[in-house]
């Protein structure tokens, strides 16, 4: 397992990670759940990503649970929780200074943890001032109860905002942000944060790189109702699926598994170590529902050297999708 330093703290990250949205606490049993963070572990796996929001506080629980009876020592892994949804009532959600510190409170006892590693904003909260995030955030960081900060889905300027607060402060900004990124979601990784990387050293911790699977191919044939009732993200694939964009996706989807063939490895473990190849990617977050599934998508990383310069020309021809600025480095 390789581990990069998540953005310029010191922090190392295992560049590939396991988290428990849609699975933990919800479509997987306990025991599962605890195979597979077994798994992650033993394959040199050293981040576990959660959030208050996971099967309503459930995941947490379930994952609490796992790491409590572990035995493994509270150094050797890293934990998130992200807090925004909480509920439905108005003091239960956002980012306001109380719903933060009560929901890194309930995340803590559901983990079993005495802090948070990481802790991120799950979404940008209009109705909360920038200030007032970036300062409850740095009261839990002086308080021990979190070490490092962040943001998921934020666009760059409000990133921005929360750091010029922080340095007029003397404040602890933002660490890492977490956002989806994958073959079809290209632009806010690789041009809207390229600012974020050189000017305040952030990390990314990112999510969806199979993009809800359709990347495997399991889809090529038309996203079933089932899934879409049960997967919210393939709400969106399947709006594309049977008019022009969608046959086109398809078409590009059937390129990527003969493209994987010829290099050896499955369409899914060419799509991970794609986003791994990104060097402002500090880890990429996999989701899995069975043993066999995780086992294959870890050995991504150890096929990054088969993504040549003249191979990740051919996915971006496939793709026709590349930004103009150059996107790795």
């Amino acid at each position: 397992m390789e581990y990069r330093r998540l953005g310029k703290s010191g922090l190392r990250v295992s560049a590939l990670s396991l988290g428990s949205w849609l699975t933990f606490g919800n479509q997987i049993g306990d025991d599962t759940a605890r195979d597979l963070m077994y798994l992650a572990y033993d394959r040199g796996v050293n981040f576990f990503d959660n959030a208050e929001i996971y099967a309503e506080g459930r995941s947490e629980e379930v994952m609490g649970k796992i790491l409590a009876e572990s035995g493994w020592s509270r150094d050797s892994y890293i934990v998130s929780s992200k807090v925004y949804w909480g509920g439905k009532k108005p003091t239960q959600y956002g980012l306001n200074r109380k719903h933060i510190f009560e929901a890194c409170h309930a995340a803590l006892r559901r983990l079993r943890v005495e802090y948070l590693d990481l802790y991120f904003c799950h979404r940008p909260d209009a109705e909360t001032p920038v200030e007032e995030t970036v300062f409850a955030m740095n009261d839990l960081i002086r308080q021990g109860k979190i070490f490092y900060w962040g943001t998921s889905e934020w666009e760059a300027q409000r990133i921005t905002e929360a750091h010029a607060v922080a340095r007029a402060n003397n404040l602890i900004g933002p660490s890492m942000e977490q956002p989806q990124y994958n073959m079809f979601r290209r632009d806010r990784v690789e041009l809207e944060y390229r600012h974020l990387y050189t000017g305040f050293g952030m990390g990314t911790t990112i999510w969806s790189p199979l993009a809800g699977g359709v990347l495997t191919g399991k889809y090529n044939d038309g996203i079933p109702d089932n899934v879409r009732a049960s997967l919210p993200e393939m709400e969106n694939w399947s709006k594309k699926f049977g008019n022009d964009e969608g046959r086109s996706m398809i078409e590009k989807v059937k390129q990527l598994q003969q493209l994987a063939s010829e290099l050896g490895i499955s369409a899914a473990v060419l799509a991970i170590a794609w986003c791994a190849r990104n060097s402002n990617v500090s880890t990429v977050i996999l989701g899995a529902s069975r043993t066999e599934q995780l086992r294959e998508t870890l050995t991504a990383g150890e096929h990054l050297e088969k993504l040549s310069p003249e191979i990740m020309q051919r996915i971006n021809d496939i793709l026709g999708n590349a930004p103009k600025v150059p996107a790795f480095g």
